[in-house]
C-alpha cells in the first residue's frame, strides 16, 4: 500500500521540475476554456503499474480532470489496449501529460521486466527480488512496481537488515569478526546476511551463524556446490549481474533468492502514449 503523503511529495517534486514557472507552450496556444478528451494506450505488450499515480498527477494539477482507468495495476495488456481515458480542461491535461507518462511508463517497465523474470523461475523454489539500485527518490514506487510484477522486495533501506558485503568484511577484519559484531550490536529481530565469493568464505559464514548467504558472481557449478555445502543451514541468495543470466538455470541450482539490480537500475520504460480525440 502506497503512503499518500509520500506519493504526493514525489509527484509534486516531479511537477515542479517539469512545469517550472509555467507551461509556456500550452498557455500561449490553448484557450483557457478549451476542453479535451483522449486515451492512454499501450504501444507494446506489458504489465501495467502506476494507475493510481496517473490519476493523482492530474488531481494535483487540476481537480476538474477526470481519469477513468480501463485496467488495474498488475494487469497484462497488449499493444493497442486502452489503459485509461481522460477528459477535462485541455491546459491541465497537457501540462500533466509528461509527468504522468513518465511515472506510468517507468513503473510499467519495471513490472513487465519483473514479470518476465518471475515467469522464468516459476515452478522452482527460487523467488525474484529487487535491490537498492533504484532511482534516487523513487524507491518506494519502484519497489512497488517490482511487487506488482510478481517479485519480492529486498531490504528497503539500510535500517531494514544487516547485509555484510566485501568492504564491510575487510573493514571489520574478516567474516567471523563482522558477523560476531553484528550479532552483538544489531537488534535481534534483524537477520544477518553476508556476501561470499568462495567456498572457504561459505564455511566461515556458516561457522559464524549467518542467516542468509549471498553468492556473489558465482558460476552455475559453483552455486550448485554452494547450495549443497550450505545444506539448508542458511537461506541462499544468488547475486551479481543476474539480469544477464539464464534465470531458470540459476533457480535450478537450488538457490532461494535471485536478486536482480537490473529490475530497477537500467530497465526500459514501457511504450505508452496519450492521444487526444479530434
Amino acid at each position: 500500500m502506497l503512503d499518500k503523503l509520500t506519493i504526493d511529495d514525489i509527484i509534486m517534486n516531479a511537477l515542479r521540475e517539469d512545469i517550472g514557472t509555467g507551461d509556456i507552450t500550452t498557455l500561449s496556444t490553448i484557450p483557457e476554456d478549451r476542453t479535451a478528451s483522449g486515451r492512454f494506450w499501450a504501444k507494446e505488450s506489458g504489465v501495467i503499474c502506476g494507475i493510481d499515480i496517473l490519476c493523482r498527477v492530474f488531481a494535483l494539477v487540476d481537480s476538474r480532470v477526470e481519469v477513468r482507468p480501463a485496467v488495474k495495476d498488475g494487469q497484462q495488456v497488449r499493444c493497442g489496449d486502452t489503459i485509461a481515458e481522460i477528459s477535462g480542461p485541455a491546459r491541465a491535461v497537457l501540462t500533466g501529460e509528461r509527468v504522468a507518462l513518465n511515472f506510468l511508463q517507468r513503473l510499467s517497465g519495471i513490472a513487465s521486466r519483473t514479470a518476465l523474470a518471475a515467469a522464468a523461475v516459476r515452478g522452482t523454489n527460487a523467488q525474484i527480488a529487487d535491490t537498492r539500485k533504484t532511482t534516487p527518490g523513487l524507491r518506494v514506487l519502484e519497489k512497488y512496481a517490482v511487487k506488482t510484477g510478481g517479485g519480492s522486495n529486498h531490504r528497503f533501506n539500510l535500517a531494514d537488515g544487516v547485509l555484510i558485503k566485501d568492504n564491510h568484511i575487510v573493514a571489520a577484519g574478516g567474516i567471523g569478526n563482522a558477523i560476531s559484531a553484528a550479532r552483538s550490536n544489531a537488534p535481534h529481530t534483524l537477520k544477518i546476511e553476508i556476501e561470499v565469493k568462495s567456498m572457504d568464505q561459505i564455511d566461515e559464514a556458516l561457522a559464524a551463524g549467518a542467516d542468509i548467504i549471498m553468492l556473489d558472481n558465482m558460476t552455475l557449478q559453483q552455486m550448485t556446490e554452494a547450495v549443497a555445502r550450505i545444506a539448508g543451514k542458511a537461506l541462499v541468495e544468488a547475486s551479481g549481474n543476474m539480469g544477464d543470466k539464464d534465470l531458470a538455470a540459476v533457480a535450478a541450482t537450488g538457490v532461494d533468492i535471485i536478486s536482480i539490480g537490473a529490475l530497477t537500475h537500467s530497465v526500459r520504460a514501457m511504450d505508452i502514449s496519450l492521444d487526444f480525440k479530434a
